[in-house]
């Protein structure tokens, strides 16, 4: 079940960042990330109603709420990271560098989690590690230096704080229904998403995105929370160093999709990168 969960989450984030980066299209970037936070909280909210699990809420721990508090404030800097950075660079080239996190993400949850350091996810750890930095490596000079330097940082921030909301929120669901979790979670997210649109000042280009774009947010929000509930129901059943790199494998997913519907160009490093992180895949599923 936890493998399941694992694989169709990194399925549905693939297809968030497909959707996301034609639907930022000459939107801002923390605009376009706050609308869909909005899709993924009526996601959220309706999965918590058909579960019946609301009543719940008052008996979370306040260590519990601090820790679902700071991953969901964790997860916010990691969107805005993240989709600044597709909305500047490719998203073939960005995701691999976003999903290098898996490497923190592993040592994080051997030093903090106390989670067994067996071989097999030792192996998938540096395979997909180093299928990553193959992917990485890829990267061709652009007359553009400065916004090559730009968001290639930026989807290395996406990664360092994706990797803390991995075990922040692990923290924080022990003993709470990861749904429940996923719903507060969110709550704090779109706080945060709006708080960054409301003091950058660009609420009134709502207006301005056009009727593409919005249908595409919607979506890639619909996949984001499905990818969510997927993610962290698998956290709460089983170890965050074997279902994060699994998750991961969306890095692969993605750059098939990147090729097939964004017509983004397909080199020898791209398919040696996809393939070693598949095998990292595998060694974890085995």
């Amino acid at each position: 079940m936890t493998i399941s969960l694992a694989l169709l989450a990194a399925v549905f984030a693939a297809l968030t960042s497909i959707l996301a980066k034609i639907g930022i299209t000459n939107v801002d970037s923390n605009l376009g990330t706050a609308v869909r936070t909005i899709v993924v909280l009526i996601m959220a909210a309706i999965v918590v109603l058909i579960t019946d699990t609301w009543h719940m809420v008052t008996s979370i721990s306040i260590k519990s709420w601090t820790f679902i508090i700071l991953s969901g404030l964790t997860t916010g800097l990691s969107w805005l990271c993240f989709f600044k950075a597709i909305q500047l660079g490719d998203v073939s080239k960005v995701v691999p560098i976003d999903k290098s996190s898996i490497v923190l993400t592993i040592i994080l949850s051997f030093i903090i989690l106390g989670e067994p350091a067996a071989p097999m996810v030792i192996i998938g750890g540096l395979l997909i590690s180093i299928g990553t930095f193959i992917l990485i490596g890829r990267t061709k000079k652009k007359k553009n230096v400065n916004l090559k330097q730009s968001y290639i940082f930026l989807a290395l921030m996406s990664a360092v704080f994706a990797a803390l909301t991995s075990i922040l929120a692990k923290i924080g669901i022990e003993n709470v229904d990861s749904n429940l979790a996923t719903f507060i979670r969110t709550i704090v997210i779109l706080v945060f998403a709006w708080g960054i649109v409301f003091w950058q000042g660009t609420t009134h280009e709502i207006r301005k995105i056009t009727r593409k774009s919005f249908l595409f947010l919607i979506l890639s929000g619909i996949a984001t929370g499905l990818s969510w509930l997927c993610y962290f129901g698998a956290i709460s059943l089983g170890r965050v160093s074997i279902v994060a790199p699994i998750d991961k494998f969306s890095t692969v997913l993605t750059m098939i999709l990147g090729v097939i519907v964004l017509k983004e160009k397909l080199s020898k490093n791209t398919i040696i990168g996809g393939l070693v992180i598949t095998a990292g895949t595998i060694c974890l599923i085995l």
